[in-house]
């Protein structure tokens, strides 16, 4: 008799926490979905000012590939930026510096953003070549010599020659294309 007011015990108790338990198991699966959206990319740039002002020489770089005091110092010395005077007025250096800083690595949730301020330390690097994630990732076995010399490819800085989803943030590696010349 025991035994069966036990069985009903633990058979009601399951049946009252039923419903607790899918909430709680779909609060966990909405958290996951949450968390793999997190790992497919950055945050590609949506700011109009920045896609202008960067976006015409080279990719819109997402702001995540660096820490926001690489975005500060890249922007202080826009006068002398890779050999050309940008122009740019105080007030689009104010507003170029405040969107990069707000969505660095160093504020960003995204894997790749951790990984990359892992790999950094102390570094503020003026480069997203000078990262050391980045050019650790860059010198594995999968990627051909000489591949970087390639006229298709140029350099490393030229993300959208491998990764075709760069601009939209992806970098994820299942997708890299290596072009062949």
């Amino acid at each position: 008799m025991f035994k069966d007011l036990l069985a009903y015990f633990i058979l009601g108790t399951c049946l009252l926490a039923w419903p607790f338990m899918l909430t709680a198991a779909a609060d966990d699966h909405s958290h996951d979905k949450k968390r793999k959206h997190a790992k497919r990319g950055l945050a590609a740039p949506q700011n109009q000012l920045y896609k202008d002002s960067c976006g015409g020489c080279h990719l819109a770089y997402p702001p995540a590939l660096l820490p926001s005091g690489s975005w500060r110092r890249i922007i202080q010395g826009q006068a002398s930026h890779y050999g050309e005077d940008l122009g740019l007025e105080q007030a689009v250096q104010s507003a170029l510096t405040r969107f990069l800083g707000a969505n660095a690595a160093d504020r960003s949730s995204a894997k790749l953003a951790r990984k990359i301020m892992k790999s950094l330390g102390a570094l503020t690097p003026l480069r997203i070549t000078e990262v050391p994630y980045i050019t650790h990732k860059h010198e594995e076995d999968d990627i051909p010599r000489g591949a970087f010399k390639r006229k298709s490819i140029g350099s490393l800085a030229n993300c959208g020659a491998c990764h075709p989803g760069a601009a939209a943030g992806d970098f994820d590696d299942d997708a890299v294309r290596i072009p062949a010349q």
